[in-house]
């Protein structure tokens, strides 16, 4: 009987269910140790074909009684059943680490490092990748050598701004054969963050009213700081520790003349003059990257969140976060 045609989505949709349940089952741990609990093996469309050969050759052999017959096809069989052994033991006893990626900009990609740690002997024919709800996305091979680590690196899509969870992965292997497909899925813990994709070229930072307009912000040197040098704090360039005062005493000090202290800048929402609020977003990390790169303290305004100004790297950071998980 014919299968009418709007039957194969519907099976589809069950098989989506079934799969996204058994996914959703999987706990979340920051390494994966392989064992028989969570290896599962299955023939390939390949082994298929073999085991039918095989079927062929043993209803030859019995109607035709031909002992040779039986003696190739039970060599055969034990061969396939050797196979599935050597396809189970690829994986069995690996352990799988995932080394925190850095962050990036929305529409580069996340580079994702996994470690493959194997205690035993070396592993042939690996492939790793990343599984979605419906299908194993690209893969990457690799060989593991005995008692050794090796790494694999995976390009993520990165199509959204946000902190993104890691996905699924899907660790394959088909050795020696080809009959036998054994593999296992991790749920791996942490994420990644995206962060909106600075605007090319970068725009002119706007001038603000609340800015000095000569361009340098002199400061009075009071208290405990004495002229040029100041105690060191967070935020301060390498370039401006003066490592021979740190030597004497001990203490981090920094330069503080004034050809080294740079104006403060507010980056508001507002300045942006831009409808679109990606767009806006896009333009304010721009901002962000020229101020970090020019090491100008600055601030960041956005709708219903200020973050004061600062300087150096956590400065930049915690910008670039702020306007990763804005959300209108």
């Amino acid at each position: 009987m014919a299968v009418s045609a709007w039957h194969w989505p519907e099976a589809l949709r069950w098989r989506r269910r079934l799969r996204h349940w058994w996914l959703g089952r999987l706990p979340v741990c920051e390494s994966w140790t392989l064992t028989q609990r969570n290896i599962y093996i299955m023939p390939t469309p390949a082994g298929w074909a073999f085991a039918a050969t095989l079927l062929l050759l043993l209803i030859g052999s019995i109607n035709y009684q031909l002992n040779l017959g039986y003696a190739l096809t039970f060599l055969l069989a034990g061969s396939a059943l050797a196979s599935m052994h050597m396809t189970h033991a690829s994986l069995r006893g690996l352990r799988l680490h995932v080394r925190a990626p850095s962050p990036t900009f929305c529409g580069e990609g996340v580079r994702l490092e996994v470690v493959l740690t194997n205690p035993g002997a070396t592993r042939h024919g690996l492939s790793l990748g990343p599984a979605t709800w419906d299908a194993v996305g690209e893969l990457a091979w690799a060989e593991v050598p005995a008692r050794a680590q090796t790494s694999v690196h995976l390009s993520l899509a990165a199509p959204q701004r946000g902190y993104q969870l890691l996905p699924f992965l899907h660790l394959e292997s088909r050795f020696p054969f080809g009959l036998f497909r054994a593999w296992t899925v991790w749920r791996p813990l942490g994420g990644a963050w995206v962060y909106p994709r600075p605007e090319r070229p970068s725009p002119p930072l706007p001038a603000h009213p609340h800015d000095n307009p000569s361009g340098a912000q002199r400061r009075h040197v009071t208290g405990s700081e004495f002229e040029g040098v100041r105690p060191w704090r967070r935020g301060d360039s390498l370039r401006h520790i003066v490592w021979k005062k740190v030597a004497r005493s001990g203490e981090l000090v920094s330069r503080d003349t004034p050809a080294t202290v740079q104006p403060q800048r507010w980056l508001d929402w507002q300045d942006t003059q831009l409808r679109d609020p990606e767009a806006r977003l896009s333009r304010l990390a721009a901002w962000v990257l020229v101020c970090a790169a020019e090491e100008r303290p600055f601030g960041l305004r956005l709708p219903g969140r200020e973050l004061p100004c600062s300087g150096g790297a956590p400065q930049r950071q915690a910008a670039l976060q702020a306007l990763a998980e804005w959300q209108p």
